[in-house]
């Protein structure tokens, strides 16, 4: 998992960076979020039911998306899927914040020998990418959601690490910094009240496509078996069900890839657009 690389790139105007690409992002994110909360209170079926009389039923008025091998109604399952998607995501990248930033940060206002010993922790850990280490942490703990959650929110905290220090150091240079330190301030406060909130944008970019990345792995954990268990709808779980049935309906294996699809490019099209609109490099004034 490595962070994103912020590079000049040909300037736009300013006010325009990014705005469609953001608009796009949020659409699909805001289609994702709507499935998640609207199957909270309904769904069309029990997604979590088995019904022998309904098996590999093909889309109709009754089954919108048709029925899976186990007369599960795949439209339903597809909507509360979006319940793990979103949940998996903002744990992991919860907890890759909450531990890679405050790190990054220290060792960004610590340049000397403690920047290094700090930074060259985070290169070895950044040697162990985020699905790597759910895989090893699935099957030393065993499979589950929580499991997946917890490891690809460490496996993720070395790009926050190294973005917050990025932006730490550039921060630590300013006068206004300078000045804070003169006057005896102590690190806590300049960290906080000067180093987090002008670096927050570089981080709310990491996030969104840290949330991306996220839901793919956990789809692609729980296709392998390591991830949410059944009977709870999983997008990876119903790839992983539908495999055996490519030739027969082949639909199966359409409608949750979609689903990834659509959540995986609204939050990738998010950072993308975000990015464009908190670095300056991109913009310029009319």
């Amino acid at each position: 998992m490595t962070a994103i690389k912020y590079e000049t790139r040909a300037r736009r105007p300013a006010g325009h960076g990014g705005g469609a690409t953001l608009w796009a992002g949020l659409v699909l994110i805001g289609l994702v979020l709507l499935a998640a909360v609207v199957s909270v209170f309904w769904t069309p079926f029990d997604p979590e039911g088995v019904f022998s009389d309904s098996i590999l039923l093909p889309p109709g008025a009754k089954h919108l998306l048709g029925t899976d091998s186990f007369g599960r109604d795949v439209f339903s399952s597809i909507l509360r899927g979006a319940q793990i998607s979103l949940l998996v995501g903002t744990v992991a990248v919860g907890i890759a914040a909450v531990l890679g930033v405050p790190f990054g940060i220290v060792a960004g206002m610590n340049p000397g020998r403690l920047d290094q010993f700090m930074m060259r922790g985070n290169d070895i850990s950044l040697a162990f990418p985020a699905l790597l280490l759910a895989i090893i942490f699935g099957a030393i703990f065993g499979a589950g959601t929580v499991t997946a959650m917890v490891a690809l929110g460490i496996g993720t905290a070395p790009a926050f690490a190294l973005i917050a220090r990025s932006g730490t150091m550039q921060i630590m240079s300013r006068e206004y910094v300078q000045a804070a330190r003169a006057s005896g301030k102590n690190g806590l406060f300049i960290g906080l009240r000067h180093v987090l909130p002008n670096i927050s944008g570089m981080l709310i970019v990491q996030a969104s496509v840290s949330f991306g990345i996220a839901v793919l792995a956990e789809a692609a954990l729980s296709y392998l078996g390591l991830g949410t268990p059944p009977p709870t709808p999983s997008w990876g779980r119903m790839l992983q069900d539908a495999q055996g049935y490519l030739f027969i309906e082949p639909l199966l294996i359409v409608w949750p890839g979609i689903a990834i699809a659509v959540a995986v490019l609204g939050f990738n099209l998010l950072g993308d657009g975000l990015r464009d609109r908190f670095d300056p490099k991109m913009q310029v004034k009319r």
